[in-house]
């Protein structure tokens, strides 16, 4: 008895080696173009050195943050600071303080001498502006 030995289908060799390859082709156009590619690694950088930047403004204003919130201590806090600064926002004023007018459009100090023209515009600029 005789045996006849088959062989194997070209085919299949060709198929599988077809796959092999288109995958082969989709690994590599990952590696170039794909979410963490190559042409996608630039773009991150720059993000990265954008959020470091960002991280270091925000690291600041927490820092300054809390150096203020640490001047609220009772250990540390200056109450002629605290006072100066209360009368300043609520545009008080001490009956010892002394008051410099001061021109709001130049910004320089108006003359010491008494004038009734000059007290009304003043009077009437100081009422515009807490209006």
């Amino acid at each position: 008895m005789s045996t006849r030995l088959k062989r194997p289908a070209f085919w299949r060799h060709l198929a599988l080696t077809v796959v092999l390859v288109a995958f082969q082709g989709y690994l590599a156009y990952n590696v170039v173009s794909g979410q963490f590619g190559v042409e996608n690694q630039k773009v991150m950088l720059t993000q990265i050195d954008e959020l470091k930047g960002q991280s270091g403004a925000l690291a600041a204003d927490i820092e300054a943050t809390h150096h203020r919130v640490q001047l609220f201590t009772s250990t540390r806090l200056d109450p002629d600071i605290l006072t100066e600064r209360a009368r300043a926002l609520l545009l008080m004023s001490q009956a010892d303080d002394l008051l410099v007018m001061v021109d709001i459009k130049t910004g320089k100090p108006i003359s010491g001498s008494y004038d009734e023209l000059a007290a009304s515009q003043l009077t009437d600029e100081i009422e515009a502006g807490i209006d």
